[in-house]
């Protein structure tokens, strides 16, 4: 052991926690008796210690002893996951060999090999999700592998985001959003697949209220009204379903827990309609405690099914063919004879657990019980998998391609021999070809599905039985690309294509070399490289590419090469081929728009004090939206709402050039948005619309387009408003118009 270690070792002895950190271990300590098997209190307590002593004196953003943020994450780790003492550990001192001078073998002195491996690998893919460098596929490789080592390695990570994400008021706006973003993308998806649907949930609510806190504020707004009327509903509903259940001495629990608020509000974007007009906003849950089975889940669905109308096609089985990550349940969807829709999930304790922890509840049964882990080894294989698939060349399109693996939404189909597969909704022939073998898609020429012959590119459904047949060679199109949605058809065909590209731009180098050495020139790689940028290339070998192709004439680049070679020089000035680097015009147009704003958020008030601006037209923000700015390459800055797609992807690609951006207030001046208004057709309608607008809002209308079918009327009014109230009041008031069912704002 070092100097050092042996100095930490002797201050943990001597350390003596204060009122409010004594108060914290007792939380930490009780919570680990209420929710783990076991717990060995000298271990934790240990723990705590060197975490309170690792990080004294250090504040996070919020002012609050940094000593905190790994409590809470311990905290999570019992609460939530229920693993074990020795991840709660590890969760203490998550931070404490990257951020301190403890070391990895004073932490195996101290307290175990298993507490250091899980440290370890906490620290090493720490920075995974946040890296953007040429490097990014070989870190997301060291977590996708970890997960496969030990799952509480990236449980603890989880943890540690999650509490990052409760407590992320405390950063600036560009900051947040940054997080926000990559946690909507990145952690929200992995935690589906592992099926931590309780921790999904909470995810994809912190992020959409960081991203759109106003939807946010107002859907848990309309949530928190009808709290009462909700579980008045939820009471009446099953109080006979549960006498009869009782009747049968049943053991069971009943929840009516409202839906998250994201789901909602993509529901309402994905319909198109008010908060008013979506009625599943929650679902009844029936739990069967031990020693129910999965037999008696359809005694109950019987029961229930007895009592009110079952809708055939919104029910569920996903117990005799579980998600692919493990999830259990039967799921149903039944009518009141009020004619009110409800959905209804049966499952025992055990699925339950599952459903909420995924692959932690797994790990967890998997101690002493026989085909406990079965799931737990389907996952390691699902990662095996995703690794020994060819890996696209550039980072981003590995990890874009690693996260289509984390598909939500999934279909069952079956092999000529009745073998069940799992794949993405939207999956095709050629997709099942490679989920059965890569050489079988390789070599895939058509396919049969239900017996009967189909193009490879025919997407499934659900209870499809496909048979793929193959010839002697291999097969692969590049026009297969647009018709595959996994992971590893996608990584085998860009591959391919790559290949091909490459063959071609070898036979553009050799046209160039030809005529190189005909006109008696030389030119090296180097100066290659920089000439094809006079030409609009990325780099050499796109252009060979193209002159392979037979798109670029080679004698265009031999005259510059001549010039250039002869003179040292291009003498037009819009030719130089010696531009500056990416990182001087980063730095050029960063410090331009950020040295006029000094620093502070940009008022959007006549030129931003002295920086151009304008408004995206893909998103086209009001007064009152929550916006980011954006800054282009020429110093001018772009206005987006930040729950605009655009937004997303200029925040997860281009961070450093998103700047905080407010409205002044009292702008003198309108603005384009557009509403949604859905009716019954008839007479005077449009006319009545319009009078509205112009007479009682005294609203300018740039155009209205409308459609009639069926009786039924829909309309898009583009309009200029002076803010979000005024847009608000212009929804309401139309609201009004005889024979109009909704309007909402239009995106």
């Amino acid at each position: 052991m070092t100097k050092v270690d042996t100095d930490i070792r002797e201050e943990i002895e001597r350390y003596q926690l204060d009122k409010k950190q004594q108060s914290e271990l007792s939380d930490l300590l009780e919570l680990c008796h209420s929710k783990l098997d076991e717990t060995n209190d000298e271990l934790v307590t240990k723990a705590f210690i060197l975490c309170c002593k690792s990080h004294e004196g250090v504040k996070r953003a919020s002012g609050e002893p940094y000593y905190l943020h790994p409590i809470e994450v311990a905290k999570i780790m019992a609460d939530d996951f229920n693993i074990d003492d020795e991840s709660v550990a590890a969760a203490l001192l998550h931070d404490t060999v990257e951020d301190t001078s403890v070391t990895l073998n004073l932490i195996e002195e101290l307290f175990n090999p298993t507490v250091r491996h899980l440290i370890d690998g906490v620290t090493k893919i720490t920075g995974v999700f946040e890296s953007r460098d040429s490097k990014q596929a070989e870190t997301f490789m060291k977590l996708i592998l970890s997960m496969a080592e030990d799952i509480r390695v990236v449980l603890i990570k989880f943890a540690d985001r999650l509490h990052n994400m409760r407590t992320i008021s405390h950063l600036p706006r560009q900051k947040q959003l940054k997080k926000a973003t990559e946690t909507m993308e990145l952690y929200g998806p992995l935690a589906h697949r592992f099926g931590l649907f309780k921790i999904k949930n909470e995810f994809e609510d912190l992020c959409f209220k960081v991203i759109d806190p106003n939807s946010f504020k107002f859907i848990a707004r309309k949530l928190k009204e009808k709290k009462e009327a909700r579980e008045k509903f939820i009471g009446e509903f099953m109080e006979p379903i549960e006498n009869e259940l009782e009747g049968q001495k049943f053991k069971f629990e009943i929840k009516g827990r409202p839906k998250h608020i994201y789901s909602i509000y993509r529901k309402m974007q994905r319909q198109q309609k008010p908060f008013e007009e979506i009625y599943d906003l929650f679902a009844i849950r029936v739990i069967l405690e031990d020693p129910h089975t999965k037999e008696d889940c359809w005694r109950v669905y019987s029961v229930i099914t007895d009592w009110y109308t079952p809708i055939p096609k919104r029910f569920r089985d996903f117990i005799s063919v579980p998600k692919a990550n493990g999830y259990q349940s039967l799921h149903t969807t039944v009518i009141t004879k009020q004619g009110r829709k409800v959905e209804v999930q049966i499952r025992t304790r055990k699925m339950d657990d599952i459903a909420e922890h995924g692959l932690a509840a797994h790990w967890k049964y998997k101690e002493g019980a026989t085909g406990g882990s079965s799931e737990l080894d389907k996952f390691v294989h699902w990662v095996r998998d995703v690794l020994d698939s060819p890996r696209p060349d550039a980072a981003t399109e590995f990890v874009k391609d690693f996260q289509l693996n984390l598909y939500q939404d999934e279909i069952y189909v079956f092999t000529p021999n009745g073998e069940l597969k799992t794949l993405p909704k939207g999956a095709s022939c050629i997709d099942f070809a490679f989920e059965i073998h890569s050489e079988i898609g390789e070599r895939a020429i058509a396919a049969k599905v239900n017996g009967k012959m189909v193009p490879l590119r025919q997407k499934l459904k659900i209870g499809d039985q496909v048979e793929i047949i193959t010839g002697n060679k291999i097969n692969l199109n590049a026009d297969w690309m647009e018709d595959v949605v996994t992971h590893k058809a996608k990584a085998r065909l860009r591959q391919f294509i790559k290949q091909k590209e490459r063959k071609v731009a070898d036979e553009g180098r050799e046209v160039w070399e030809k005529r190189a050495a005909k006109g008696k020139v030389e030119a090296s790689d180097q100066e290659l490289t920089k000439l094809s940028k006079r030409f609009k290339f990325q780099n050499a070998q796109d252009m060979f590419y193209e002159i392979g192709a037979g798109a670029f004439d080679v004698n265009k680049l031999f005259e510059v090469v001549k010039e250039f070679k002869s003179k040292g020089r291009i003498d037009r000035p819009d030719q130089e081929f010696d531009d500056p680097s990416e990182d001087e015009i980063q730095e050029h147009y960063i410090s331009t728009a950020r040295a006029v704003g000094d620093g502070k958020a940009l008022l959007v008030d006549g030129e931003l004090t002295g920086v151009k601006y304008s408004y995206a037209n893909c998103c086209n923000p009001i007064p009152g939206d929550d916006v980011v700015g954006f800054i282009s390459r020429n110093g001018d800055v772009k206005i987006h709402r930040s729950n605009c797609k655009n937004a997303h992807h200029l925040i997860r690609t281009d961070s450093e050039r998103i700047i905080d951006v407010t409205w002044a207030k009292n702008i003198d001046t309108h603005f384009l948005g557009a509403v949604k208004v859905i009716g019954e057709d008839r007479v005077g309608l449009v006319n009545d619309l319009t009078e509205v607008l112009a007479k009682s809002l005294k609203t300018n209308m740039k155009s209205i387009n409308v459609s009639s079918e069926g009786g039924m009327f829909e309309g898009i009014l583009t309009i200029y408003v002076s803010d979000l109230n005024h847009l608000e009041n212009i929804i309401n008031r139309l609201e009004r118009v005889e024979g109009i069912k909704n309007v909402i704002r239009y995106e």
